[in-house]
């Protein structure tokens, strides 16, 4: 059995559980080491069974907890070598590194994982298909435009976890200074709801068990909204909010 959880997403911190038969781990660390403690314990796991860290991006909201969480419990980190100089620049960290290419997969116990290419203002950002058990789970996050190389990378997955990030007419009404709304907006910042929207309409199957709706802003998007759009698409594929504040929904395949 496979067990998935997102813990927080968003822009105040992203990191999302993964259990499999044979490892425990967390698809980044953006949350303090004690949140991270306090919310895995929401879901009856303890910091210690964690056995890796994978991390898509430098940004902090992704990497927040990681050197206090990996050098507590020694725990390894897993990303990229431009990713690895990125949180080094940003914590000190040294130790616990391994680092894998993007492009390429590795393995870690039953799982197999393939770190691809995203477009995100950051050194060298990836996304995550992660197989294991006959499963493929698709983890999408922090991307500006969906690249054909995503699309792909998209299909026939039995869960993915894709950004809904923002309603285009809200960034622009809001108060926030142009230069953020020209982020996040641009090639290299956020996915709207409607980009989400069309890649899952690209990407539905009959294998598409679970859809979580990932890094909502808080100030230009809703959580109705974008699960309205995206039920539009996806029909009886079950489809929830991966939440900011609290653990989401737990699923077991």
């Amino acid at each position: 059995m496979v067990k998935i959880c997102p813990l927080a997403s968003g822009s105040k911190g992203n990191s999302l559980f993964l259990q499999t038969p044979q490892t425990k781990i967390l698809i980044d660390v953006g949350l303090t080491c004690k949140e991270m403690e306090k919310r895995l314990a929401q879901i009856n796991i303890e910091c210690s069974q964690i056995d890796a860290l994978l991390i898509t991006h430098e940004h902090m909201d992704h990497i927040r907890g990681v050197k206090r969480l990996s050098e507590l419990y020694q725990i390894p980190v897993f990303c990229n070598a431009e990713t690895a100089k990125g949180i080094f620049d940003q914590t000190g960290q040294c130790e616990g590194f391994k680092i894998f290419s993007t492009e390429e997969s590795f393995e870690f116990k039953d799982l197999n994982v393939y770190p691809y290419s995203i477009q995100h203002d950051t050194l060298d950002p990836v996304a995550f298909r992660i197989k294991t058990n006959k499963l493929n789970i698709g983890i999408c996050t922090d991307l500006g435009i969906v690249t054909p190389i995503v699309q792909q990378q998209l299909q026939e997955l039995d869960l993915l976890l894709l950004e809904s990030n923002h309603e285009p007419s809200m960034v622009n009404a809001c108060s926030r200074p142009r230069v953020y709304k020209e982020r996040v907006l641009g090639r290299q910042g956020h996915l709207s709801n409607e980009e989400c929207v069309k890649a899952l309409e690209k990407c539905k199957t009959p294998a598409l068990k679970q859809v979580f709706l990932a890094h909502l802003s808080q100030e230009c998007n809703n959580p109705e909204l974008a699960l309205k759009k995206a039920k539009e698409v996806l029909g009886s594929t079950l489809v929830d909010v991966a939440y900011q504040d609290r653990v989401s929904k737990v699923i077991e395949l």
